[in-house]
């Protein structure tokens, strides 16, 4: 078997760096704004409460983030690293289902980028513009989950598999989401949980493809390694 050609070594490795950046300027961004952000619950907060510019109350709820900007940002940067990850890994690596897999994570780039130039304040839902904020969080989250679907078929063993159950569970938390929040005969997890854990999963999929990516480099770039797939 060859080792891994340098021009693929040095396009995974930067798919490694951007799944990484992108997980922890997500994670990073969310935590220092909701420091800033009084009374902010985790559990019954919706994650774009934080890139509101307004203080105000939406649907009940009271919003006051001071460090709104850091959220937009966090939002943007993340989904650019997501479609750079994904488009460099996918280029230096023959992939099954190469086109869905880039289509889906620039959806999810585009969509999360839309969240944050789109607040979800009141003054955006009195002028129409909070349309473009749902429709860009609906791209963000499905499109991010599906990428992790698709891309389990390209993966193996175990990495397949939690590729695929990190999607699931993604896709599953944001339909019970829509479903528990619009009626009062379900009320099985607070919005803010629910909807963590349809974003989360796209995040520790990264993780899981950043950590599976490098696996496959050090044994790639080994006397005798892996040959390119």
């Amino acid at each position: 078997m060859s080792t891994a050609k340098p021009a693929s070594r040095a396009l995974l490795t930067g798919a490694v760096v951007s799944w990484v950046l992108a997980a922890a300027v997500y994670l990073i961004a969310e935590a220092i704004a909701a420091s800033a952000f009084p009374g902010y619950s985790y559990a019954t907060n919706y994650i774009s409460d934080l890139g509101v510019p307004e203080v105000a109350t939406v649907d009940g709820r009271a919003i006051d983030s001071p460090l709104h900007a850091v959220m937009n940002a966090g939002f943007i940067a993340h989904g650019v690293l997501f479609a750079v990850a994904t488009l460099l890994a996918t280029r230096a690596a023959r992939v099954r289902h190469r086109r869905w897999i880039v289509a889906l994570a620039v959806v999810h780039g585009v969509g999360i980028a839309l969240v944050g130039i789109f607040s979800g304040s009141q003054e955006a839902l009195e002028s129409g513009l909070a349309a473009f904020h749902v429709i860009g969080a609906a791209m963000a989250i499905i499109g991010g989950n599906l990428t992790a679907i698709v891309a389990s078929r390209t993966a193996r063993h175990g990495v397949a598999a939690l590729s695929l159950a990190l999607g699931v569970v993604g896709i599953v938390s944001v339909v019970m989401l829509v479903v528990d929040s619009g009626t009062t005969t379900i009320d099985l997890l607070p919005d803010g949980v629910w909807e963590r854990l349809s974003v989360y999963t796209i995040q520790a999929w990264e993780l899981v493809a950043a950590t599976a990516t490098l696996v496959w480099l050090r044994r790639a770039t080994e006397p005798g390694g892996l040959s390119r797939h």
